[in-house]
């Protein structure tokens, strides 16, 4: 991503997210290969996407989630308990 969101174009995508439903879970096994492939994909097809993250501390589940949108190139949008709301645009190039 070229530029960090700023606050109206977070509480924007919040808004569009709030219907959405967690499209890819983390449980016990943790960000496996096939995890951060679902996370690209769903990213590639819709932008803004939800995944809940399960079996984590809270410490432990911020960098969990913050080492995915640092890989992906994605923003945090939100983090409510274990659901996380991650924004990547659609690049010309996808």
């Amino acid at each position: 991503m070229n530029q960090e969101l700023n606050n109206r174009d977070r509480k924007n995508l919040r808004k569009l997210a709030h219907s959405l439903k967690p499209i890819v879970m983390i449980g016990q096994h943790g960000v496996t290969a096939a995890v951060m492939s679902e996370i690209e994909v769903a990213l590639i097809a819709h932008e803004l996407i939800k995944i809940r993250v399960r079996g984590f501390e809270r410490e432990e589940r911020r960098a969990k989630v913050e080492e995915i949108a640092k890989k992906l190139d994605a923003e945090i949008v939100s983090m409510i308990g274990g659901v996380v709301t991650m924004y990547r645009e659609i690049s010309e190039t996808d």
